[in-house]
This record gives C-alpha cells, structure tokens and sequence, in this order.
C-alpha cells in the first residue's frame, strides 16, 4: 500500500463525508463535492477520520483516492482559489454580473461565462480571482482565463498566473 493512503483525512466540524456503493459524498460550508467509487478500494469512516486501503491486490488506487478525498474535504470546508494577473497596456477585467468582461488587445471583448460552483471578482482593473470548493474545475477555469491570451516571450503581455516568472527572449538585432 502506498505511503500516501495510510494517511488518515481529518474531517473539520461541519464537514460530513458519506460512502456508497457507487459513489463518496462530502458536504460542508462551502458546497457539496461527489466522485465515483473508485473499484477495488476500501474507504473507512471513523468519527472524525477517514482511511483508504487496497482491497485487493490488483488495485494501485488507493494514494489516488485518499488524495482526491482530502482535496474534497479541503475544498468544502476552506475552499480554493487562483489569482491571474493581466499584463499589458489596456489590458482589463470587469464584472458584469456574473459575466467577466476581458479586455485584452483584440478588436472585440471576450466574455466569459462564470461556471456553476466557481466565483469570479475583480479586485482591481488587471487582477481576476478565481474562487470554489472543487479544485479541479478552478483550475480548469483558470486555464481556460490563461488561453484567451497566454503571456508571449517577448514583452511578456497577457494573462498570467500570479507569481508565474516569464522568461524573455532576447529582441531581434539589426
């Protein structure tokens, strides 16, 4: 059995996880996550623990499992967000209901639609942030945010995860 898997998850107050046959439910404060029992491995519930183990020796999924849970129930008690950062002279974000309005150097806006479960704000006019209990899909959407206008290796304009170092290439010489 993997190292990962004999980890125990603790649960937080409020956080409820439910085993079925098909299925593993975890809600809490932020939301409700659900994933497909995975085949082949035991998932155990204390009081306030949850264990992960191999029931067979065919199976190798149980560190998966037991990380995936643990993303879960960090997701819906504290939940997860990603900030992206815009580059670029007139380079903008903002809000128009639930719709992101991005300005970023074309000759139409792009909009984008907020999926179900993910919160967009804007705290200022070059910053977006992400926020959801599934990490996954915030992920997801900020990638997608990211691929409207990925940073480009030469003044290193356009969206960018915060923190993320762009390495330049040098200007063409005459």
């Amino acid at each position: 059995m993997s190292r990962v898997a004999k980890k125990p998850i603790a649960l937080p107050k409020g956080v409820e996880c439910t085993v079925a046959k098909d299925a593993i439910t975890v809600k809490g404060p932020k939301g409700t996550l659900k994933m497909a029992a995975i085949a082949g491995v035991q998932i155990a519930i204390d009081k306030d623990n949850v264990t992960c183990a191999d029931g067979t020796a065919e199976t190798k999924f149980a560190g998966t499992t037991r990380a995936l849970l643990a993303n879960m129930v960090k997701g819906v008690s504290e939940g997860y967000q990603k900030k992206l950062e815009l580059v670029g002279v007139g380079y903008r974000a903002a809000l128009q209901g639930k719709d992101l309005n991005l300005t970023l150097g074309f000759s139409h806006p792009v909009v984008f639609k907020a999926p179900e479960g993910i919160t967009l704000s804007v705290p200022t006019q070059t910053e977006i942030l992400i926020a959801g209990a599934d990490k996954q899909r915030v992920g997801e959407v900020a990638a997608k945010i990211r691929g409207f206008r990925p940073p480009e290796p030469y003044k290193g304009k356009g969206v960018r995860y915060s923190g993320e170092h762009i390495s330049l290439k040098e200007a063409k010489k005459a």
